[in-house]
């Protein structure tokens, strides 16, 4: 039987330069990849969608690495660390909702885009109006999610330096903020699509030595593994059970509800995921990727559950928390202990090493991030809407068609080289901007869950992404005002519940914990915002006063169920 008393894991003296070393590594990998990658093309084609050469192999791991960010290697750990079971349905959610993008989504999109959600609405709708809700909300939603890995990256650092001072996680979110910057700039999507499969790699490949140690540690028994954490938890069989975060009352019961409904459905709206499947070449090839992805991420959750109980096992519920008080620490922790705890040479190796992976998920997370974001503004915001200049129609060219026709204007003037061209200097322009914003939002969110801020990212993006590409993709009397009332009706509602809900005030660990106004009860607004936007598209189009075009309805449905006429 193994015993465990959690022995103080704080790193010290000079254990912190070989992490720092193997810190400085990663950045000096990545960036290598990064202007390998960037000069070898520079058309748009590759800025956006890589030259849509990859591989079903290749673009599933880079899914997953798109996938498995800060929220899952540093975050769910963090939250089964310090909640046990309530921490385990949190993962479940995030594999779930890969079910949802096989089944309805992958396929369909990439026959139908070209490198934007909004190229989907775009193709049966008005482009200007959608272009501009769909591009808006995306941006929304990236800068989200890049808070939540940047957050997640100052949190990494602090432990590293053995500080918990506001000073060094400043610093390293601006460093972060900078590196993603100059990911995007130079090396657009082929070398960010790199940088996650080499990402993934590691990630899993760390995740496995890991759980290997690990369960040699307990000598393969699980059981043995449960009591310990248990025992070391603070909460003894409640760690256990259901309820130790979210079940107290009905108001968490409700929350965690809507926590799942956000996790399960806004995977199929992330702008960054449905960005690479425009990165394969065939539909089927996206299909072959979201099955390598969720074989990944499926193997991956199973491992971080071990983890997340061998942090409670051998560091201990209250180690974590002091470390970092949402649990962002909990697996370097672990590994600093497997190694052979503090002072001990493979302790502070393997610390070193897992740090520096988690750290090159961070860098490639937001870099794919930032590369969403900026692809949205570019192409959908200042190309498609704000200078009211259509792209290059994505799909097969058809006969002149008559200005009567609904939706007739929106096909005009197609773009030459030159246009493409400045668009691609516009997106760089524009992840400079983001990054900016991210860097400043960042700083103020600081002792938030990177896992719970992701769930707030994945709530827009089920409220306001979602149901207009499903609408769009099957129902044929969708209109454009119907496409425009659901992404507001979804993203103004969400947005608006989260400022007044207890994230921003009214806690401890709000955003402003010194002043209280928040009405709503709920961390999560999923459960009243994804309704809303579904219903905000159903009533915009029944009050259309102009009706669906079924011509290009039927073309949409052709060419996503079929890939005729796609890029």
């Amino acid at each position: 039987m193994t015993t465990a008393t959690p022995p103080p894991v704080a790193p010290t003296g000079d254990h912190h330069d070989l992490a720092i070393a193997l810190f400085a590594v990663v950045v000096l990998v990545t960036l290598a990849i990064t202007l390998w990658v960037g000069r070898r093309g520079s058309a748009t084609e590759d800025f956006y969608a890589g030259g849509r050469d990859f591989t079903p192999l290749q673009n599933g791991f880079a899914l997953s690495g798109d996938y498995l960010s800060a929220a899952s290697f540093l975050g769910v750990a963090g939250l089964i660390a310090l909640y046990g079971y309530d921490g385990v349905l949190y993962s479940i959610g995030f594999l779930v909702a890969w079910l949802v993008v096989l089944m309805l989504v992958a396929e369909l999109v990439r026959n139908a885009g070209r490198y934007t959600l909004a190229d989907v609405l775009a193709l049966r709708l008005r482009r200007r109006k959608v272009r501009a809700a769909a591009g808006g909300a995306s941006v929304v939603v990236t800068l989200l999610y890049l808070v939540a890995q940047m957050v997640g990256a100052g949190s990494l650092v602090a432990l590293l330096l053995g500080t918990n001072s506001a000073q060094a996680r400043t610093w390293t979110i601006v460093a972060v903020g900078g590196l993603m910057i100059v990911y995007v700039t130079i090396g657009g999507m082929r070398a960010t699509t790199w940088i996650q499969i080499v990402k993934a790699f590691l990630l899993i490949a760390g995740s496995v030595l890991l759980t290997v140690l690990l369960m040699v540690r307990f000598h393969g028994d699980v059981g043995e593994l449960m009591r310990q954490a248990a025992q070391h938890s603070g909460a003894g069989r409640r760690y256990l059970e259901p309820g130790l975060k979210y079940g107290a009352t009905f108001t968490s019961r409700l929350d965690f509800f809507s926590l799942g409904l956000a996790l399960v459905l806004g995977t199929a709206g992330l702008p960054h995921i449905l960005s690479r499947f425009y990165t394969v070449p065939t539909a089927r090839a996206a299909r072959r990727s979201t099955m390598w992805a969720i074989g990944l991420v499926g193997g991956f959750y199973l491992m971080a559950i071990a983890l997340g109980l061998g942090a409670t096992a051998l560091v201990g519920s209250a180690e974590v928390r002091h470390a970092n008080s949402a649990g962002n620490t909990a697996v370097p922790l672990l590994a600093l202990v497997l190694g052979g705890g503090n002072g001990s040479t493979g302790g502070v190796v393997l610390f070193a090493l897992i740090s520096a992976i988690a750290f090159a998920t961070i860098l490639a997370v937001v870099a794919g991030l930032t590369l969403a974001s900026s692809a949205a503004f570019a192409h959908d915001i200042w190309a498609g809407a704000w200078r009211g200049r259509p792209r290059r129609r994505p799909f097969r060219r058809r006969a002149a068609v008559p200005a009567s026709r609904p939706g007739a204007a929106a096909e005009a003037e197609p773009t030459g080289e030159a246009s493409e061209r400045q668009e691609v200097w516009v997106a760089r322009f524009a992840a400079v901007g983001i990054g900016a914003a991210a860097i400043a939002i960042s700083l103020y969110a600081q002792q938030l869950n990177v896992a719970f801020l992701v769930g707030l990212a994945f709530a827009v993006a089920a409220s306001s992404n979602l149901p207009v590409l499903l609408y769009s993709l099957f129902w044929s009397r969708f209109t454009t005002r119907g496409a425009v009332w659901s992404v507001y009706g979804g993203l103004v509602p969400a947005i608006v519940l989260v400022v007044f809900s207890p994230v921003v005030s009214g806690t401890k660990v709000a955003l402003f914990p010194g002043v209280d106004f928040h009405w709503f009860p709920l961390e999560n607004p999923g459960i009243i915002s994804i309704p809303l936007g579904f219903l905000a598209g159903w009533i915009g189009t029944i009050t259309s006063p102009e009706p669906a075009d079924a011509d290009r309805f039927a073309e949409l449905e052709v060419r996503a169920l079929t890939g005729a006429g796609a890029a």
